[in-house]
């Protein structure tokens, strides 16, 4: 509290005229702290402190200073003594909570400080309870010499950052009703007719447009590496060439050259039953010392947690983890990393690793689910990588393949097929070797043989679970092949829609003719899930962690189109001050953003038949959504600002100043950086998992009012933004992000209201 004189007392008193004269020097006012700490102190008796002025003023022990608890074992008061009062003449006593037994006195004679010096032992308090028992305490007290300014800088900070929140009473749940025909709120917070007239450019990249979700999907490199094409990805931007054997660039020098093989596919899978799936993950077991063995898990920036024998002396953080173990631990915090360390522990090594195998026929929306389950396991901080099959073939065959190709009599086409399935396999699979954890492989998969040739090549390699989307709906079929005819790179150079969609017809009739449902190992089913309503998830075998996370994941997605609105609160006053955290109000501009916000939404929202308004429980978004009417408005915990512990309202230069090396953990890993008593980024992400997968279930438009770190962890996930740039994602003020949901897959559309 800038101090510029201090002096802990717990080990008696020298030299107690010069430390005396120290202080009277130094200036300002005295700050006494008293701790007092018993690890056998019982419940019902509180110490307290009393004696002469400025303490109490009588030496009336009912009238006694009660300590606050300060942890288990540790009491704490602290006071500032007025100048005319600096010599004190007390004692501490233990007084009986429930009881009016009379209070317990400390052994000896009264202590008496002077001038922020103890005169006497200042070690030990001494209480004799019934008979010869004595309870021992050790005491600690310490003076600082508090200039008048600082305690004044000190009542002021106080009082603005602590006052009372002006939404108090307001319930979690409330809706305010329409004001009558004619309410205005005020010509500043009107906003033009055309809400087009407020569009601003998203930053790079941005999903504004319709893009084919498989050409987003991991860029065939085991293709490259047999010289098989030449080109730019369109997704990955990674340029391959066919000379000197067409050496992959994208693929570790040290994987020994690929040679493809293909299982014979007539052999019957022959595993000894499927064993209990496992979250993704590993742990380290630390080198021997001392015989103690102990579990490092990387929590990012700061010391390493260590869990340690009870009867350990000594320990070390000195630790060097292989770079498989490294990379197959999830860059997670919280159920994430607790899951994937137990897992670890306790399951086989090919659990380590997960295959999610689509099945299904053509038009039945799997690569947009394997699209979108990548995006969510990703965020969550999993290692994922989308392999789509239908990529390689085109890489590998052509992209000009009639529906005869697809045949099921088709002996060359089989084999072509099977070919570029086993060679998307084999990529996960060197994937995974190299710290991969859960791959998506994404094609029809329609029979048992196919099936039982992918399981073969997973044995001892990673754990397989299929994912069969079924739908039945004629209505969808018919709307997914069109999309398919527009988007699918099968039929860009097909000039006349209606032939190809003839084409890709009798495509999807050969692969009917085969078609055998999933019935062996580990599955899920999803059964006319696509509109969300009437639909059934059926599993097999499922167990885990992840498997766990995946399957509600998938019970609550669905393809309707709706929007959900992203927006900061208005500017509040801390944001004016430079400050971090805390729950201020609104500044003016916040409150004009309010009622402009609240123009904008009626006029976005008017053509849906219902929406609701998201808040986090802090009053600055509570009351930038007060002036919105007639939607339902709902306040989250899980949307509150990112917890800054220790540094809640401080500003970056004091931080910088008063902590350096916290500034400097900050800069150097945003990520990962936890502040004191607070959070990190990772552990918002765990928190806003729940938020993500209401968002994903919601069939109506919603509005979030949160905070920045908030909403970029929000953004991040509909924008499929790699981990690491999320604590660098731009979410200014009073601008709002509209982020489109539906079968296109997501875009983005940005308006600024307001500078």
């Amino acid at each position: 509290m800038g101090t510029s004189g201090s002096k802990n007392l717990d080990s008696g008193s020298h030299g107690g005229e010069e430390r005396e004269e120290n202080l009277d020097q130094a200036g300002g006012q005295l700050y006494v702290s008293l701790k007092m700490e018993n690890y056998k102190l019982k419940g019902e008796l509180i110490p307290h402190v009393y004696g002469s002025v400025p303490l109490v003023g009588s030496w009336d022990s009912s009238k006694a200073l009660a300590m606050e608890r300060e942890s288990t074992s540790m009491w704490e008061l602290s006071f500032v003594v007025p100048p005319n009062h600096e010599t004190l003449d007390f004692k501490f006593l233990l007084k009986p909570k429930y009881s009016n037994t009379p209070s317990v006195v400390e052994e000896g004679p009264n202590r008496l400080l002077t001038g922020g010096t103890l005169q006497g032992d200042a070690r030990l308090a001494l209480f004799r309870l019934n008979g010869d028992e004595v309870l021992e305490s050790r005491v600690f007290i310490k003076a600082d010499r508090v200039s008048p300014f600082d305690l004044a800088a000190s009542w002021r900070a106080y009082q603005e950052n602590l006052q009372p929140s002006t939404v108090r009473g307001i319930p979690d749940v409330s809706i305010n009703a329409v004001p009558e025909m004619g309410a205005e709120n005020g010509s500043s917070a009107s906003l033009e007719l055309d809400l087009e007239h407020y569009v601003v450019p998203a930053p790079a990249p941005a999903n504004s447009g319709l893009v084919y979700a498989a050409n987003m999907a991991e860029t065939p490199r085991s293709l490259a590496h047999l010289g098989v094409f030449s080109n730019t990805d369109s997704s990955g931007g990674a340029s391959y060439s066919n000379k000197d054997a067409g050496v992959s660039v994208d693929r570790p020098a040290t994987i020994k050259e690929m040679e493809v093989i293909v299982p014979d596919p007539s052999k019957v899978y022959s595993g000894s039953g499927m064993v209990e799936s496992k979250s993704v993950g590993t742990f380290s077991p630390l080198q021997k010392q001392d015989s103690h063995r102990g579990l490092f898990v990387d929590r990012g920036v700061g010391s390493p947690r260590l869990v340690k024998s009870a009867s350990a002396a000594t320990f070390t953080a000195d630790l060097k983890l292989d770079s498989e173990t490294k990379n197959a631990m999830p860059a997670a915090a919280g159920a994430v990393a607790a899951a994937a360390v137990a897992d670890q522990m306790l399951g086989p090594k090919e659990d380590r690793h997960l295959a999610i195998v689509l099945v299904g026929l053509p038009a039945r929306g799997k690569t947009f689910t394997a699209a979108k389950l990548t995006r969510y396991l990703r965020w969550l901080g999993h290692e994922t990588k989308h392999f789509n099959v239908g990529k390689y073939r085109r890489l590998k065959h052509g992209t000009n393949q009639t529906a005869d190709f697809f045949r099921g009599d088709n002996p060359e086409g089989m084999e072509a097929r099977n070919e570029v399935a086993a060679l998307a396999m084999d990529d996960m699979i060197s994937w995974m070797q190299e710290g991969g954890q859960v791959g998506i492989f994404d094609a029809t998969n329609s029979t048992k043989k196919r099936r039982n040739m992918l399981m073969k090549m997973a044995e001892g390699n990673c754990k397989i679970i299929f994912l069969e989307t079924i739908c039945n709906d004629e209505r969808i079929i018919e709307r997914n092949i069109r999309l398919k005819i527009q988007q699918s790179p099968d039929y860009a150079e097909e000039p006349d829609f209606e032939a190809g969609l003839q084409d890709f017809k009798t495509r999807l009739a050969n692969y009917e003719t085969v078609y055998e449902p999933v019935e062996e190992g580990s599955y899920i089913k999803m059964i006319d899930m696509v509109g969300g309503q009437d639909g059934q998830i059926q599993v097999n075998n499922i167990s885990g962690y992840l498997p766990g996370r995946i399957v509600f994941f998938l019970v609550n997605t669905h393809l309707t189109p709706r929007p959900i609105l992203l927006t900061r609160h208005g500017e509040s006053r801390d944001n004016v001050r430079g400050r971090i955290g805390g729950d201020t109000a609104l500044s003016d501009a916040g409150e004009l953003y309010a009622k402009k916000l609240s123009t904008f939404v009626e006029k976005r929202l008017k053509p849906e038949r219902a929406a609701s308004i998201w808040t986090s429980t802090l009053q600055r978004t509570i009351l930038t959504a007060s002036p919105i009417v007639g939607f339902p408005k709902i306040q989250w915990r899980a949307l509150d600002e990112i917890n800054a512990g220790v540094c809640d309202g401080m500003t970056y230069e004091e931080i910088k100043k008063n902590m350096p090396e916290e500034y400097e953990s900050r800069k150097k890993d945003k990520l990962r950086y936890r502040y004191p008593r607070g959070e990190s980024y990772l552990d918002v992400i765990q928190r806003l998992e729940p938020v993500i997968i209401e968002l994903e279930r919601q069939r109506a438009p919603v509005v979030v009012i949160s905070h920045q770190a908030v909403l970029r962890a929000l953004y991040a996930y509909f924008a499929d933004r790699p981990l690491k740039e999320i604590p660098h994602i731009e979410v200014p003020l009073h601008t709002i992000i509209e982020i489109q949901m539906g079968v296109t897959g997501v875009q983005e559309k940005r308006y600024k209201l307001m500078d």
